[in-house]
């Protein structure tokens, strides 16, 4: 069983435990408030545990982040351990993607968490655009957040996932309807922590969603989007990265990191020079 005192310590919760929509989303701002998204052990080589005392552990425990199969997994823990009925769910990312890009294979994890009768989709690990609310699935109309306004769409016999930014709405992902088992998760994991065309293979990518902004640090590169006003983007050199990664990102960093880092400013760097 979960130790949801530890965790609700971790992200500092001190509300309702009832199982009712106002007490998930409190949790699932709670939640990407306290806990960053990132890969960085999918840099290191060292995998990427997704089972269950591997998802508490490492969030809570060593308080780390982690990529969506340990945010849900763990997420998922804390809703059922409350009362709340949810169901795994895997989507296809497009996001960022051109219009005609071909389908990409379902590697993103979220959840169904039904309410009185009503599914809605909750998703703590989708980084620099996670809704930071939970979504109803059975309405097609916009449904404004905290941050961006999202609505899900029928595609195809998917239903995709699209955020209102630039004037337009742009695609995050495409559910597939149907129930996942835990063991369903294990081969998109080792695909997304292994496989050389992972975007977690090759650059470091860390967020953290509060309720005034939006943190995006992609190699040196750092933004914030504020809520509701402008962004902010500059380029951090090594030591700045680290120190963003402790004060920004609340990540316990270690010595063994440091490769990556200086890796990430000297990329930005090399790629300054050849454009100047």
């Amino acid at each position: 069983m979960i130790d949801l005192e530890a965790y609700f310590r971790r992200i500092g919760y001190s509300g309702g435990r009832t199982v009712d929509l106002e007490t998930l989303a409190a949790l699932q701002e709670h939640h990407v408030t306290a806990i960053a998204f990132e890969a960085i052990d999918v840099l290191l080589d060292r995998g990427v545990d997704i089972s269950p005392v591997a998802v508490e552990t490492k969030p809570v425990g060593r308080r780390r982040g982690g990529y969506c199969y340990e945010q849900n997994g763990l997420f998922r823990q804390v809703l059922e351990a409350l009362g709340f009925e949810v169901e795994p769910l895997i989507a296809r990312v497009n996001w960022m993607m051109p219009a005609n890009s071909p389908l990409r294979p379902p590697t993103h994890m979220a959840l169904r968490v039904t309410i009185g009768g009503t599914a809605w989709l909750a998703d703590t690990g989708f980084g620099s655009c996670v809704p930071t609310a939970p979504l109803r699935l059975d309405s097609r109309n916009p449904q404004p957040t905290r941050h961006e306004t999202f609505r899900l769409m029928p595609m195809d016999d998917e239903l995709q996932l699209e955020v209102a930014i630039a004037g337009g709405w742009a695609p995050l992902y495409r559910l597939l309807g149907t129930r996942q088992r835990d063991v369903d998760f294990e081969p998109a994991n080792w695909y997304t922590a292994t496989h050389p065309g992972s975007h977690f293979r090759h650059r470091l990518i860390v967020t953290r969603t509060t309720p005034q902004a939006r943190h995006i640090l992609a190699g040196a590169r750092l933004t914030v989007r504020h809520a509701g006003r402008t962004s902010e983007r500059r380029l951090l050199g090594a030591d700045a990265i680290e120190r963003e990664l402790a004060e920004r990102f609340l990540l316990p960093v270690e010595a063994e990191w440091r490769p990556l880092i200086d890796n990430a400013a000297l990329d930005v760097r090399e790629e300054l020079a050849l454009t100047s």
